[in-house]
Formats: structure tokens, sequence, C-alpha cells
């Protein structure tokens, strides 16, 4: 990660994602939003997947975006990309475009790890200069909080009930950036909206490579209604969300893993990691889990930080 921004005060004023939006007060993928437009800046042109920022964001006539957008498909903003960015060099190459133009794609997790999968690893695969960003609820928010494949153990979705014989989702969280990692992309990280200064500087770090190929930004952005919440904690469930360990803040350069603060710090002393009931307890989407059940996902927790402190140790 290249720093450009070293403290709030330090990013960018301009705003390209406006106000009169329609999503939930304290969304956060909305905050996402805001802030990726932000340090994108106006060159750049946004491939949005169906999900909850196109519904919130776009109904006709009017749209919050202050910069070229398309609306493609669930299952292929990545493909979508893929033909804007040959495009822009073809135009390249005839004398027809100049300057740096930022192609990328916006959806969240229903279109990333399971609908739009395939289109994002053929993206990856031909190596196109496009950013693809995820922003992660953790749950297909827009249709009716259904699960989807970055939902967590345990957590109750509206298909994922809870009762005494199954307990919410029972399937682990995909890891969607081992998936992408896989690619050997020049550059991939996670970020939250809790820590902006971070996430602003991957997205720029991110931006300034797609010059060699493909990059991918993966940001946990809370969702408060799919994630039973009151709105005004939004901010402060996804910062408990990495200091308890839940969501690791790391970053895969060019084959080298690195591991960001407070990540990074957690990592090398265990006891700074907050315990993760207090990330846990906020929210009504695991008000049922039993102290068995907490102290399972614990220790997935910390196996979790433990692989990925050998991976950056490599």
């Amino acid at each position: 990660m290249k720093v450009v921004f070293k403290t709030v005060w330090d990013l960018p004023a301009e705003e390209l994602f406006a106000s009169g939006h329609r999503a939930c007060a304290g969304c956060g993928p909305a905050i996402a939003m805001r802030w990726l437009t932000k340090v994108a800046g106006p060159n750049t042109i946004v491939v949005n997947a169906t999900g909850c920022m196109e519904v919130t964001t776009t109904q006709y006539p009017e749209t919050a975006w202050m910069v070229p957008y398309l609306h493609v498909a669930f299952e292929n903003a990545a493909a979508a990309a893929s033909g804007i960015e040959a495009a822009i060099k073809t135009l390249r190459r005839k004398g027809l475009w100049s300057g740096k133009t930022n192609v990328m794609v916006i959806a969240g997790d229903g279109g990333t790890y399971d609908i739009g999968l395939q289109s994002l690893s053929g993206m990856l695969e031909r190596g196109h200069r496009v950013i693809y960003v995820l922003y992660d609820n953790e749950a297909y928010m827009n249709t009716g909080i259904q699960r989807s494949g970055s939902t967590p153990k345990y957590a109750w979705t509206t298909t994922t009930p809870v009762g005494k014989a199954i307990r919410g989702k029972i399937q682990r969280k995909k890891d969607i950036m081992g998936i992408v990692v896989a690619h050997r992309p020049p550059y991939a990280a996670t970020a939250s909206i809790s820590n902006l200064v971070d996430l602003s500087n991957k997205l720029k770090t991110a931006l300034e490579y797609t010059e060699e190929g493909p990059t991918f930004l993966h940001i946990l952005a809370p969702c408060p209604p799919g994630w039973r919440y009151p709105e005004e904690r939004t901010v402060e469930v996804a910062r408990l969300a990495v200091e308890t360990g839940y969501f690791p803040l790391w970053e895969y350069d060019h084959g080298k893993v690195r591991l960001n603060p407070p990540t990074s710090a957690i990592a090398a002393d265990p006891k700074r990691r907050r315990p993760l009931k207090e990330f846990l307890k906020i929210q009504g989407r695991f008000a049922h889990l039993t102290d068995a059940e907490i102290e399972e996902l614990e220790k997935d927790v910390v196996a979790n930080l433990e692989y990925l402190a050998k991976l950056a140790s490599l």
C-alpha cells in the first residue's frame, strides 16, 4: 500500500456521490460509495451490478452518481467492465481517447461471491485493467436478507432461520480473497468503512496498479436492517469487526502478503484483540448464540489470524 493520505484531513473534499439517495439510514455500503467516488475522482466509469447500491441510487429520472455510471445485471459486472476497458484501449490506439480513466466495478456479496463469481474470475484471468470493489454486507439485503456465500456461520437470515436443530447458517463464510489471490492479480486488499484512511490509501494503490492488470478491494460494509443493530452504530460495528479480528485488514501486493494496523498489532500480540463477543452482541442476527457457539466462532477467528500471519511471514 502506498501511503497518500496520512489523516482524514488529507482526504478529498469533492463530493461525487449525492446525499439524496434512498439507502437506509446508517447504510454501510452508502458510506463506502461516498468515499470510493471521492478518492477515485471524476475520471471514473462505475459499472454497478444489481443490488442495494443500484436500486437506492438510480430511481429514474434521478441518480446519486456524479460520474459516468452503467447498471448491469447481477452476474456480469466484471464482464461489462472488461468490455469498457477493451473499448477504451481501442480508442486510445486510434488516438480518440487520452488521459487516465478508472474503470471500477462496484458489486455486493451476492454479485461477487455467488452470482458474479464466474465473470469476476474471467476478468482476473484475462488481465483487464479494472478495479473490482466488493461491498460486503454479508447477505442478499436488497431482496429480503437471504443468505449468501458471504454470510457467516450461525448468522440469522430469512433463509437461515434459527431453531433448536439448525442455528442459522450452517456453513462458514467463503474465502473470497483467497479465490481472488489464486488468480495472482497485481493487488488485492481488504478494507473497512471504519478505517477510512486505510481504505482510501488502498483504493489509490489499487487504481494505480490497474496499469498492470486487474485489482480487487473487499470492503466490509455493515447493514442495519440485515445485521439487526441500531442505525447509528454502523461505524462502531465495522470497527469492532476489525478490532476483534473478525474482519482482518491485509493486502496482497505482487505476491507479498502484508497485515495492516490494527490487524498487524493483534497478530503480533493476541492480547490486544478484543473479544469476538463484543462484535456479536450488538447484532440481532447473532442474538441466539450460546457461549459454546461463540467460542467456536472465536477459535475460527484466531485460526484465520494465525493463517494470515504465516502468509505474511513468507
